[in-house]
């Protein structure tokens, strides 16, 4: 009983926030973790979660599988430095790239990823990392600016094994092993 409850109200969570921030493009079983700034363009596959007090501008795309934990910040563009006479507050902004995010991600707390970045499949980005350029698949990366650690798994053929189980997993099947995961947790 107590599971089908947990998942009602899941689902009521989701669709309050998707209605709360006008989110057309992003998947039903996209779960948020509480308040946060959203711009209505976020385009999110399935099985997304977003920690409470994330921050994300225009032109993001956030792909299955993937975790922001809390405070995760995806900026927009910057003000342009450039323009010879005038302040920098008067300048406006340059036109802002697309941030991508691929499968199977966890973003760390209080992460900070600058426009334009492609984080690639499988990636690991520690708390409190500033990701400045592209990550390669399935890399941890921490720091400021953010820089590779250490590959996520130890061998080519672990690597291979996890990529063909994830392909596998349905929405139902997500959303068994989350329920189980918490009941582990608890």
């Amino acid at each position: 009983m107590n599971t089908i409850i947990r998942k009602i109200g899941r689902t009521v969570k989701a669709w309050y926030f998707r209605n709360r921030y006008h989110l057309k493009n992003v998947h039903k079983t996209v779960y948020f973790g509480g308040p946060s700034k959203i711009s209505s363009d976020l385009v999110a596959e399935n099985n997304v979660y977003i920690g409470p007090g994330s921050l994300i501008y225009p032109h993001v795309t956030i792909k299955s599988f993937t975790i922001l934990a809390n405070n995760v910040s995806i900026l927009g563009g910057d003000h342009r430095y450039d323009v010879v006479g005038l302040p920098v507050g008067l300048t406006g902004r340059a036109e802002i790239k697309s941030t991508n995010i691929g499968h199977d991600c966890w973003i760390g707390a209080h992460s900070i990823i600058m426009c334009g970045v492609n984080i690639a499949d499988g990636c690991i980005i520690a708390a409190g990392a500033v990701v400045t350029k592209d990550t390669e698949p399935y890399g941890i990366y921490g720091g400021v600016p953010a820089r590779r650690i250490k590959n996520r798994f130890n061998s080519e053929s672990d690597l291979r094994e996890h990529c063909n189980k994830i392909q596998k997993i349905s929405d139902k099947e997500a959303s068994i092993l989350r329920l189980n995961n918490k009941k582990l947790s608890n």
